[in-house]
């Protein structure tokens, strides 16, 4: 746990100096110490999770705090972050969440996955509509200044339309699209894989969630199961959210405002809601983008994102 601070402190450090540096130069070094943070705790990682921005991580990541929580007589309100528990319980895993964005840049390996072949990596993926949608709120409501320009979307106040901000090249499903497609390419150099879909989660969570748990080697009890699934639920997770239970986590898990549901982090969770926000015409131009390049791996084509909305 020592190290992972020290990682944390470190980077922090850089990134403050780095306001110093020339603009151009600036997000650079911030993403290499964000990079480097990242490839030193996955170093030491039992578990990774890997995800693009907004696939439901947090929901998971609830529902495995809880786990440990209830196995493990921990606080309710700790919520996982690499280390945290397992420097309460030496039983409980170090487990890394990461979106892959920043390890790219601080390994210099570009699409290929190479910190990930020998490490224990659970894939979770969602549709890519739904992604770039919840991404669009993101960045509206709750994306700081600052992380927009280092990620390279729209600068913050820009006047875009939700249609625009879902095919713009940097922020929207190209861009997802690039992560999975690029993902699928060296799933089968990562050793040992777990691939999970949102919406087999959401179909099955108890299934979908003893399964990874049991892939964990867990060994998860029906009743840890149903309890983890339970306090992870939609609707205790939106109280949550609005009570800011997780306070350690910051403004990470709480809403931009109380009083508006597109400001917090845990906002719909609908599968194929992409579909409410646009003319039919420019649904089929996502569905035609979707299926024209994204690698057919995750089953996401256009005839099931609609099954999945009806």
């Amino acid at each position: 746990m020592i190290d992972s601070v020290v990682n944390r402190v470190v980077r922090e450090i850089v990134e403050t100096a780095a306001k110093l540096a020339p603009a151009d130069q600036r997000y650079g070094i911030s993403r290499r110490a964000r990079g480097r943070e990242d490839t030193r705790n996955l170093r030491h990682a039992d578990f990774v999770f890997v995800s693009y921005g907004k696939s439901g991580r947090t929901w998971l990541r609830v529902m495995l705090s809880r786990f440990f929580q209830l196995r493990f007589d921990l606080a309710e309100d700790c919520l996982l972050s690499f280390d945290n528990m397992h420097g309460m319980n030496r039983a409980i895993p170090k487990i890394l969440f990461t979106h892959d964005n920043y390890i790219r840049d601080y390994t210099g390996s570009g699409a290929r996955k190479t910190a990930f072949y020998d490490k224990a990596t659970v894939l979770l993926v969602r549709h890519p509509g739904d992604v770039a949608v919840s991404q669009y709120f993101q960045w509206r409501h709750r994306m700081l200044p600052f992380k927009k320009e280092l990620n390279a979307y729209p600068a913050h106040g820009s006047d875009i339309s939700i249609f625009d901000f879902v095919m713009h090249q940097e922020a929207g499903l190209p861009r997802v699209v690039q992560f999975m497609n690029e993902w699928a390419e060296e799933l089968p150099r990562v050793e040992l894989l777990l691939l999970v879909r949102y919406e087999d989660m959401r179909a099955d969570c108890r299934r979908e969630f003893s399964r990874i748990l049991t892939w964990m080697g867990q060994d998860p009890m029906q009743a840890e199961v149903d309890q983890s699934v339970e306090f992870a639920s939609f609707d205790n997770l939106k109280a949550m959210e609005a009570r800011k239970a997780f306070k350690a986590a910051g403004k990470r898990m709480a809403p931009g405002d109380k009083d508006d549901p597109d400001t917090y982090k845990v906002r719909r969770a609908k599968v194929g809601g992409y579909r409410d926000y646009f003319t039919d015409d420019e649904v089929a131009q996502i569905d035609s983008y979707i299926q024209a390049n994204l690698r057919p791996l995750f089953g996401y084509e256009a005839a099931d994102s609609q099954k999945a909305a009806s």
